[in-house]
C-alpha cells in the first residue's frame, strides 16, 4: 500500500510511477478522499472542543442556579455530542474509502525497471548453461514414454475437473524428490529457516500480502457457512423469490435452519482462502509486529501446495500439467531492512538460479518490465527454465521485491538498532523452485530416444540411488 503523506508529498511522483505502469493517473482522486478525511476528522475536533467547553459551563451555570443557561449549555453538550459522533463516523467511512482506493493502486517501480508493455519487453540478464543436443525430435513431458504410465490428467479429471493431474509411480517420486532437494538446499546451503505453514488462511492475511481485494478471482475461497448461505441466497434471489420461500425450497427443516441461523451471522464469520503460495502464510507471519533491527534479515523458505484458479488462462499454455489449478512450490520469503533489500532479492535469485544449477538445467534469468510486473511489486526477476519439447524457455521462478507496499498492509515494523522510531521492514518472495514446472524441465531435458528419462545426479540420494527413469517407467 502507498504512503499517503508521500503522494501528498509529490503526487506528481506517484502518477509518473503509475504511468510507467501504464496507469492512469491516481494522486487528485486519491488526494480529494484525502482532504474530506481531514477536514472532517478537523470539524469533529473542532466540535469536540467546542463539547467539552460546553461541559465545563453547565456546572458554572448550575452553580450560579442559572436554570435557562443550565439547559441552553446541556442541550448544547447533547447536540455537539451527537455532531462529533456524526462526524466521526463520516470520517471513518472515509478513511474507509480512501483505503480501499489505496490498497487497489499497483506498486511503484523501481528506477532501473525497463520500461514495457508486455513480456516482449522483458529484458534478459543471464544466460546459463547448453541446450541438450537431440538426435530426435524431442517431445513435451507428457508425451514422453516412460512418463505416460506416471502422469495420469483423466483420473485426475474425473476425480476433479480439468488443470489437475494425478502423479503416480516413478513420476510422483521424482517430483516428491525435487521438493526435498530444493528445501534441503535452501536450508543447508543458503540459510533459508524451513515453516511447514496452513494452506487456509483468513482475510487479513489474504488482504496483507496484496492478494485482496483486487485479485480475489484468481484465488479459490472455501467460504464459511454463512458466506455460503448469503451468496446461495443472493443467487437464489435472482429467481425473485422471497426470503421464505428460499427456505421453504430446502427440503431438510433442519437444514433450513441452519442456513437461516448463518445468514443472519453472514456478516461477522470469515472465510478461508487456499493460498496461491506460502508467500501468504510466511510473510504474513510478522503482521502486527515490531522486530528487532538484529533479527533481520528473517529468511524463510516452505514446501506447500498451492491453489490458483488461472482465470483468463482459458487455453494458453494449458497442456500437460505445465498450468494446474493445484500444484507445488517451494517458496522463499525474506523480511529485511530497507538498505539491505536490494541486495537481498539479488541473493534470492542466485539461490533459485542454483537449484538450476545443480540439476543441470539451462535457464536464463530477465527483469521484468514495467507491463508485466505483477501488483505489488517493485521489481521482479523471473528465471525460465529451456523445455526442449516447446522449443523455448518457461518460467519456473519469480523473484520480487516489494518495498515497504506489503509491510505498510500489515503493520509490520522494525525497532531500529540506534534508537529512534520504527520504521517499516521490506519484505520479499521468490519461488525456489515450482516443483511441477521443474519436474517438467527434468524430464524434457533428460528424455532419450527409447522414451526413458537420464535424471541428474543430485537426485540420486533421494531416488534410493536410482538415476534413470526407465521406458516402461520405473526408476532404475
Amino acid at each position: 500500500m502507498h504512503d499517503i503523506r508521500a503522494i501528498r508529498d509529490n503526487p506528481e511522483a506517484f502518477d509518473a510511477a503509475l504511468a510507467r505502469r501504464g496507469e492512469a493517473a491516481m494522486s487528485e482522486a486519491v488526494l480529494s478522499l484525502d482532504a474530506a478525511r481531514r477536514a472532517k476528522i478537523a470539524a469533529a475536533e473542532t466540535a469536540k472542543a467546542e463539547q467539552n467547553k460546553a461541559s465545563k459551563e453547565v456546572g458554572a451555570a448550575k452553580a450560579k442556579g442559572d436554570e435557562a443557561e443550565f439547559d441552553r449549555l446541556r442541550a448544547l453538550v447533547s447536540d455537539k455530542k451527537a455532531e462529533v459522533a456524526a462526524m466521526n463516523t463520516e470520517a471513518q467511512e472515509l478513511d474507509a474509502k480512501l483505503t480501499d482506493m489505496l490498497a487497489r493502486i499497483p506498486n511503484s517501480p523501481a528506477d532501473d525497471v525497463p520500461q514495457g508493455a508486455n513480456e516482449e519487453d522483458n529484458v534478459e540478464v543471464k544466460v546459463w548453461g547448453d541446450k541438450p543436443s537431440f538426435d530426435f525430435t524431442p517431445v513435451e513431458h507428457y508425451e514422453i514414454a516412460s512418463v505416460k504410465p506416471g502422469m495420469d490428467f483423466e483420473t485426475a479429471s474425473k476425480t476433479s475437473g480439468a488443470r489437475f493431474v494425478m502423479l503416480k509411480g516413478g513420476v510422483a517420486r521424482i517430483h516428491r524428490a525435487l521438493a526435498q532437494f530444493m528445501i534441503d538446499t535452501h536450508v543447508d546451503e543458503n540459510g533459508l529457516t524451513e515453516y511447514n505453514t496452513p494452506v487456509l488462511v483468513n482475510n487479513a492475511a489474504m488482504y496483507g500480502t496484496d492478494k485482496l481485494p483486487k485479485f480475489g478471482g484468481d484465488s479459490f475461497v472455501a467460504a464459511s457457512m454463512a458466506s455460503r448461505a448469503r451468496l446461495s441466497k443472493m443467487a437464489l434471489e435472482d429467481y425473485s423469490h422471497s426470503e421464505r420461500e428460499i427456505l421453504d425450497m430446502l427440503s431438510d427443516a433442519s437444514l433450513a435452519d441452519i442456513v437461516a441461523e448463518a445468514y443472519e451471522k453472514a456478516d461477522t464469520q470469515e472465510d478461508y482462502w487456499l493460498i496461491p503460495t506460502s508467500e501468504v502464510t510466511l510473510t504474513y507471519s510478522i503482521a502486527g509486529e515490531t522486530l528487532e533491527e538484529r533479527s533481520l534479515p528473517m529468511r524463510m523458505t516452505a514446501h506447500t501446495l498451492c491453489f490458483r484458479s488461472e482465470a483468463g488462462s482459458a487455453g494458453r499454455d494449458t497442456a500437460g500439467m505445465l498450468r494446474q489449478h493445484q500444484f507445488e512450490k517451494v517458496e522463499m520469503v525474506s523480511i529485511t531492512h530497507p538498505d539491505e533489500s536490494d541486495a537481498e532479492q539479488q541473493r534470492m535469485v542466485g539461490c533459485a538460479e542454483g537449484i538450476l544449477e545443480k540439476l543441470g538445467v539451462p535457464y536464463r534469468t530477465v527483469i521484468l518490465c514495467t507491463g508485466d510486473m505483477g501488483f505489488g511489486a517493485r521489481r521482479t526477476y523471473d528465471i525460465e527454465a529451456w523445455v526442449p519439447g516447446q522449443n523455448c524457455y518457461r518460467e519456473i521462478s519469480s523473484v520480487s521485491t516489494t518495498g515497504d507496499f506489503q509491510a505498510r498492509r500489515m503493520n509490520a515494523r522494525f525497532k531500529p538498532g540506534g534508537g529512534g522510531k520504527p520504521q517499516f521492514v521490506h519484505t520479499l518472495n521468490g519461488s525456489g523452485l515450482a516443483v511441477g514446472r521443474c519436474l517438467i524441465a527434468v524430464l524434457e531435458n533428460g528424455q532419450q530416444a527409447d522414451g526413458s528419462v537420464i535424471l541428474p545426479e543430485v537426485l540420486a540420494p533421494y531416488l534410493g540411488g536410482k538415476t534413470t527413469l526407465t521406458a516402461e517407467g520405473v526408476l532404475a
